[in-house]
This record gives C-alpha cells, structure tokens and sequence, in this order.
C-alpha cells in the first residue's frame, strides 16, 4: 500500500501560485483533505531563537512532529522543520512532509505514530518533479530506542508518576484536558510520547494524537502537546494540564498506582514488561492489578497500594499464574515494602492477608511461608486482623525467627489493658501458640480482663469484714478497727469456714428502724445493701423492665477456650471468683453462654451461675427444690465446701428474702453447721427479721436461731429475735407475766433499733393479747402508764379492726370488760388518755347502740357482777340528755388535753400501781 504524501512549503510562482503552498501532492488526495492539513502543519519558529540563523544554528530549531485526527477519522502525521530564508530570500519559511493514513488504517506492519520520528523518510524538501515518490513504509527511528528511553525516563524519574496519571485520565475519558509538555527540546517531547505510548494499551496509543513543538499551545487540536520555555505560557487555561519539565518538580504524592507502577517500570529499565502483559494477559496493560504482577514478579519493588492491587490479582487468579510467576510474586510480596510500616491506613495487609489464605495449603510451605511470615508481621505490627494459621504454614525457620522479632509485641498486645479482652488479644494468643512465645505469666490478669468483660462489671470491692447488710461485721467495720468485737480485716468469721471478704451480701436490704426513712447510725440502708447486685436478675430470666440479657460468649473465645487449657483453667478460676463474690450478676451474663465449664472439674460456683438457669424451676415454685437443683450442678457437696451454699442461696433468692417458712426448712433440713460454716446464718437472721407481717413462719424461725446459734448471734440481733420469738408465745402457757413491760425491755436494751417491722409484729400480738379476756389490771394499767405511741397506736388498730367488732356485736360480757378496760386510769397518760376515749366514742357506742334489748340488760348484768360502781358508770355514759355531761366528764369527752382534775365518782387507778 502506497501511502499519500503532501509537501508545503514556500515556492516560487507557478500554476498554483506562490509563497506559501502545496508543492507535491501524491495523486487522488482531495482537495477537502488539503484544505485541512493546510491549517495543521504550520509552524512557527521559537521567540528566543536567531532571526536569520545559519546552517548549524537552523539544526537547534524544534522539530514539530504531529499526528492529527481528521475531521474524516483518519490521522495525519506530519513533520515540519524551519528552513530559513524561501526561494525570494525572506526568512520565516518552513518545510512540511505529511503522510495520510485513511480511517481504519495503520502505519505498515503496526507501527506506531511516535516510532516514525525522525524517521529518514521526512524530507525537508520538495521532490524534483513535483511528484513525491511513491512510499509504502515509513522506516522507525534509530533516536527512540530503549536504552535511550530508559535513560530519559531515568532522568525524569520525578516526574514520570504525575505524567503518567494525568495520560491515564486523558485516555479514559475521565478528564479530556489537553496535557502540555515543556521541554527545551522537541526531541524530549517525543520521547515523552514514546513512554506514553509504551505503557498504553497498543489500541490506545495508537489514537493518542500529539505534537512536538507549538508556540501557540492554545490554538493546538492534540491530546499531547510540546511547548518551548518561549511558548505562549498555559498555565492558567482551564483546559491544559501542564508538565513543565524545565523547572523543579512539584513532589506532591500520586495516588495513582498504575502510574506509579509504570513510572517504577520504566525507571528499573523493564519496558518490555508492558509488552509481556499486553501479551499474556490481553489489550489491558492499564489494569493496575495485572501490571503490577508482571512487575513484582520481575524483581520490582513497588509502593503498598500496587502491591495491594497485585496480591488481589493473584488471588483471583492465583490458578492461571505460571508456577515461575507466581513463586516469585510471594517472594516479592514477602519482603516490606518501601515506606511501608503496616499501618492499618495501607491496603497492603488485608490483601496480603486473602491471598494467603487462598493460597494456604495449595501451594508448598517453603513457598508461602515468607508470605504467611509477612502477613504475620504486618497483623502484629499494624494492629490488624491477625489470620488464622495452622502449624504447617510456616517453616521451622520461619516461625523461628518470627518467633525472636514477634515476641515483645505479642507478649504487649496480650497484656495490653487499654485494647478490648476479647477478639485481637485472642488471636495474639493463638500466634504466640504457633510460634511457641512462652505466655504463661500474662495469663492470669489477662483472663482476669476477659472475666470481667464477660461479666462487664469490676472487681467487687468488699468491706473486708463486711458481709451480710446489717450483720455483725457490718456494724463492727462502721464502729471502727477498735469497736469492742471488731474484726480483723480479712479475718474470717467466727464460727465460719468462709472468710467474710468472700461473701458479700444479698441483694434485699435489711429493714429500717421505725419512724426513719433512712439506715440508723452503724446500720446499711437500702442502697448499700443492694449495690452489690444492683439491676440484676434471677438465673434464667429477666427482671421486669430490665435491660435485654447480653449475647452468649463470642465463638472466638469459645474456641480459644477449647484449644487453650491453660486459658481456660485461668478465665474459669477468675469468673469463679466473679461467681462467688457477685453470683446474680454472673449468672445473669452467663447462663446459657455456652462456656464449656464441664471441661474441667471444680469451679463450683461458675458452674452454678452457667448450668444452674438450666437446672429448671421445680413445678409449684419450690425455691427450696431450686436450690437443691443448683447446688447439684456445683459438682461439689455444700459439705465439703461450705461457701457453694452461700452463693447457691443468693443465686435462688437474688432480690428478697426467703419466707419464714422457707428458711426456718432451710436450718433445718441443713443443720446450723451447715449454715454457720456457709456464713448464711446472717443471710437467714436477716429474712427472719425482714419477714412481713403475714409472714406466720417468721416467729418460729427466730426461735429456731435463738435455739442453733445459742452464743453467735450478734447482740444488735438477739433482741429482734427475742421479740419475734415472744410474739409468738404471747397467748400461749408461756407468754409468762408482765408482757408489756418484758416487750419494752426487749426493745428498749436492744443494741441498735429494732427493725420497724420487728416492732410492729409485736406490738400487734400485744394489741391482740391486751383485748382478749381474761387480761390481768396490771397489764392494762402498764399498758396506760407506758405512753408508749406506737404501742397505743396498735392497741387502737387492734380495737378497731373487724375481730373485736365481731365480739363486741355477739359477746356482751366483751363489751362489758371492754367498758372496763377503756373507762379506767383517767388521767394516767395523756397518751392513753387520747386513746382510751376515741375507743369509747367511735368503738364501744356505735356497738353498744346496735345491741338488741337482751344484750344490753346482759351487758348490765355483767358490770353488776364487777360493782355497783362500774354499772353506775356505764348507765351514766350510755343515758343520752342532761346525764350526758357526766358521761363526757366521765369518758373526757369536752375536756382540754391538759385538764388533770379529778371529778367525784371517777374511777381512780390504785395506788402504787397495785390490784384495785
């Protein structure tokens, strides 16, 4: 194929004219096509160069060699030159030689545009004739050749990223700004061009338009544009990116990694790895990934993100890399990059680390080891993800020496308290495992961080002697290191197998004295009490209101746990002591976790809080069963070690007490030993004394630990005992003599106040007693004489309340003995005072005025029986009219609280306090 030339130049007249003008136009090109090309191939001579320059200053003149797309979609490659002066002797002519190649159409045998550079086909002439001779090749250049270009590449190594980046948008379309290079000279623009046109895909570099030399770059069409220092300046014209090359480079970073992997290609001498890529892997050299195989595999170092791009690509393609190609990329890849410290900025790690992992167990260890030891590296010193390898991934002299430079930072990041327990310390763990660092030592206080993460609670901080709210060592701890019966810190109880530090107390709180709101002096209140297992819940379930109960353990540790004995027996001996300090608040997180506690024996009070959710609830509600149930899954007899009952008996009852009932079973279904050895005793002295009213086990439990623990009880609780116990003697062949005056004594030597519902128990059994018949005077009147509020307050509660109504409605004897019993000791204390007519005016009338006939004359007639004084009396209290006034001096009615006066007729009090 013959291709069509065109010269242009200045030339004397002749048929076409003169001056400037096609001088030889091979034959069949268009006149459209010229008309074209003759606004493409001018050219103007530099600025800075001689007017009139001689034959060897014409040689320093830029050549401009283009290659220009036509508006028909063909190319024009043109070269012009600067000839001096023209035929008439005017200097400023010029020489152009342009070679057509129709649409569709290449140079011959592929060449591309940028290899016919001053090729010794461009004539700087007109043929003789007129006629160019016919041409059907254009021979390349013997000036762009590789050791040169490597040579210029080398030379501007600088540059070469930026240039290459900008090219890639240029080509892609992604930014269509014309590139202006600025060079001294023109052959530097073209070697320029020829390292741009290496490293595209050949289709695109075959398209890539661009000329040498211009002194008007803003009237240019090329992609690539040449420019002299003397050109028009650009630089700020929105539609050029300039690379000026004649002064200092810019430095700033490139993000591109294909161009900074053509940049290290080129500057390594390795051109012919664009070819080898386009080749084995298709037209697609600008592919990041596949470029930067090519060149890591060849020996090239390459920044983190290429390698990252190149590791991705052999793990998608690792079965279609030769075995040559890809040994030698792992080598590569195995070795740290330039710069690069593991950051978990870089791309690199995660990379690296797919690619062993695709390749772990596929390829020979000898092979991927150094890869596995890279990973290795990056994961513990970039605090990344750590892989999970197995022993065969790495040489013995691999792990070996990863095994001297790992050992510090593994060994820290264990122990490190700032960093999560669980996840990345784990698999520092299992890497210290395989690479044999000897761990043992950091074991304990790291489990101890799992524990309590696990558990997401600190360590308790117990009153060393404290234990039981409101127990003796309690008060002992408040009073002082030098309160009579104080303990030693840390000492254990008296009687007890269990230390007190060790047993921290329930979380219902030990009632209050009465008339407070508040703990009296030594005493817990209510918070305190319930601190310790504050917004926690049963085993198993979920106090209303409550937050959600947290996940179940992370498989990671899981595994860990199951792989890891020495692990294992340090987390379980730390959650075991977790357990027994806080056993509502562990099982609470861990039951149902699926820790393998069964895979090592003891641990008894782990075991409870993980396996005793699952132990189930006797049908009924049985707590007692429940215990039983839980202290089963211990493994361990409450016998044997006395503290599994302790904190069986609070995972059971984590928010109240036991009944009565309930714990009276307890004491004696296990001994006191039992409990005294467990340190419950205090947890049952505690229930007795919190029992409600409605509560009727509660008398009979203080009994039964008055009866066990005959010389342990702490003083502050004998007397709460003393009283609940007679309260459940009063009506009975023992409630003895003088009850008033013997519950007062109890309550007034006790030696902190009496729990108000202790006091109010008793009260309440006193009440009911004083209102049964047959009640000795000398009750009564101590009763009158006391004063005491709370007590009076009862006897009226009791007065009023529905059995006393129901005897006053069918007994008359009772109304009788109750108009005795409420007419007597005026004037004692204005407390009874107050007390004893309310009765008479809201009790005694109304029930009296609802009587049939008959039971008033036997109301009458029993208060005969007593004395002619007392039926007076009552008749003149229950006669309306004028004898009203007698009666209200009689039962007080219309008198001043303060009024002492006697009136004739009243009923006086013995003296002494005697029998009347």
């Amino acid at each position: 194929m013959s291709l069509a030339q065109l010269h242009y130049t200045s030339a004397p007249p002749g048929p076409d004219g003169s001056g400037f003008r096609f001088t030889a136009v091979s034959p069949g090109v268009p006149a459209t096509l010229l008309r074209e090309a003759e606004q493409l191939i001018g050219y103007e001579p530099p600025r800075d160069l001689p007017d009139r320059p001689d034959a060897e200053q014409l040689k320093s003149f830029p050549k401009a060699f283009s290659c220009t797309e036509l508006s028909d979609g063909g190319r024009l490659l043109c070269r012009s030159v600067y000839t001096g002066a023209d035929y008439s002797g005017r200097w400023g002519n010029f020489h152009a030689h342009a070679v057509h190649l129709p649409p569709g159409t290449r140079l011959p045998d592929g060449a591309l545009p940028i290899t016919v550079w001053e090729s010794p086909r461009w004539a700087e002439a007109t043929p003789p004739g007129g006629r160019p001779e016919p041409v059907d090749r254009i021979e390349p250049s013997r000036l762009l050749r590789r050791d040169g270009l490597v040579a210029f590449a080398r030379s501007r190594a600088d540059r070469l990223a930026a240039f290459f980046a900008d090219l890639r948008t240029l080509t892609d379309g992604s930014d269509v700004r014309q590139l202006v290079l600025v060079e001294r000279d023109s052959a530097d623009v073209a070697q320029w061009i020829a390292l741009a046109c290496t490293v595209l895909p050949r289709e695109q570099a075959h398209r890539l338009t661009f000329t040498t030399y211009t002194r008007r770059p803003q009237q240019a069409r090329q992609q690539i544009v040449g420019a002299l220092p003397s050109s028009e300046p650009v630089g700020h014209d929105h539609r050029f990116r300039v690379h000026d090359c004649t002064g200092r480079a810019a430095g700033e970073p490139v993000a591109d990694a294909w161009a900074e992997v053509c940049a290290r290609i080129w500057t390594a001498g390795r051109p012919e790895l664009f070819r080898d890529t386009a080749r084995d892997l298709g037209d697609t050299a600008d592919d990041v990934g596949r470029l930067a195989v090519t060149a890591l595999a060849g020996g090239i170092a390459l920044p983190p993100a290429a390698r990252a791009a190149a590791a991705r690509r052999a793990a998608a393609r690792a079965g279609d890399l030769p075995e040559p190609t890809l040994t030698a990329l792992l080598g590569e890849l195995a070795r740290a990059a330039d710069g690069d410290d593991g950051s978990t900025g870089s791309e690199e790690p995660a990379a690296l680390a797919a690619l062993l992992a695709r390749l772990d167990g596929h390829v020979p260890t000898a092979v991927s080891a150094p890869l596995a030891a890279r990973v290795l590296t990056l994961a513990v010193r970039g605090r990344g993800p750590v892989p999970a390898l197995g022993a065969g991934s790495l040489t013995p002299e691999v792990r070996a020496a990863l095994a001297r430079d790992l050992a510090p930072v593994l060994r820290h990041g264990i122990a490190d308290p700032a960093g999560p327990a669980t996840g990345r310390p784990l698999s520092l763990l299992h890497l210290a495992d395989l690479l044999d660092v000897d761990c043992t030592d950091l074991l304990p206080e790291f489990a101890g961080r799992i524990a309590r993460e696990l558990v997401r609670t600190e360590p308790a901080h117990e009153t060393p002697d404290a234990v039981v709210p409101g127990s003796a060592g309690a008060r002992s701890a408040a009073a002082g290191p030098e309160a009579p019966g104080s303990a030693v810190p840390g000492s254990a109880v008296p009687g007890s197998a269990v230390p007190r530090s060790e047993m921290p107390g329930p979380a219902w709180p030990r009632p209050t004295h009465p008339g407070s709101d508040h703990p009296a002096p030594g005493q817990p209140g209510t918070a305190r009490a319930g601190a310790s297992l504050s917004g926690t819940s049963r085993p198993g379930s979920a106090r209303p209101g409550s937050a959600a109960p947290p996940p179940p353990c992370p498989p990671a540790l899981l595994d860990a746990l199951r792989g890891h004995p020495a692990l294992r027996t340090a987390l379980f001996g730390a959650l075991d002591a977790l357990a027994k300090a806080q056993p509502a608040v562990v099982a609470g997180r861990l039951a149902g976790s699926g820790l393998p506690v069964a895979l090592d024996p003891g641990f008894p009070h782990l075991r409870m809080c993980v396996l005793g959710g699952a132990a189930g609830s006797p049908a009924g509600g049985d707590r007692r069963g429940r215990l039983r149930a839980v202290l089963h899954t211990a493994g361990v007899s409450p016998h044997a070690d006395p503290a599994v009952l302790h904190t069986a008996f609070r995972l059971v009852w984590p928010d109240e007490p036991p009944t009565g009932e309930e714990a009276s079973l307890l004491l004696n279904e296990l001994g006191s030993d039992a409990h005294r050895l467990a340190g419950t005793r205090d947890l049952l002295v505690a229930a007795a004394l919190a029992a409600p009213a409605e509560d009727t086990a509660a008398p009979l439990l203080a009994a039964d630990l008055l009866r066990c623990f005959t010389t342990e009880l702490d003083p502050a609780d004998r007397a709460p005992l003393l009283l609940l116990e007679y309260a459940a003697l009063l009506g009975t062949d023992g409630e003895g003599e003088n009850w008033v005056e013997r519950v007062r004594a109890l309550r007034d030597g006790a030696v902190e106040p009496v729990p108000e519902q202790v006091t109010r128990r008793v009260y309440d059994a006193l009440a009911r007693r004083l209102l049964a018949v047959p009640v000795p005077e000398s009750e009564l009147y101590a009763l009158a004489r006391s004063g005491d509020t709370a007590l009076l307050a009862a006897y009226e509660r009791a007065a009023r309340g529905p059995a006393v109504a129901e005897r006053l409605r069918t007994a008359p004897s009772y109304v009788a003995a109750r108009f005795c019993d409420w007419s007597a000791y005026q004037g004692t204390h204005p407390g009874w005072e107050t007390t004893r007519t309310a009765l008479l005016a809201k009790v005694l009338r109304p029930a009296v005025r609802a009587l049939p006939a008959e039971d008033r004359t036997a109301v009458e007639e029993a208060l005969r029986r007593t004395g002619r004084g007392r039926l007076d009396a009552y008749r003149a209290w229950n006669r309306p009219g004028a004898l009203g006034r007698l009666a209200g001096r009689l039962t007080g009615r219309g008198r001043r609280e303060d009024e002492r006066a006697s009136w004739p007729g009243d009923v006086q009090p013995p003296a002494d306090g005697g029998d009347r």
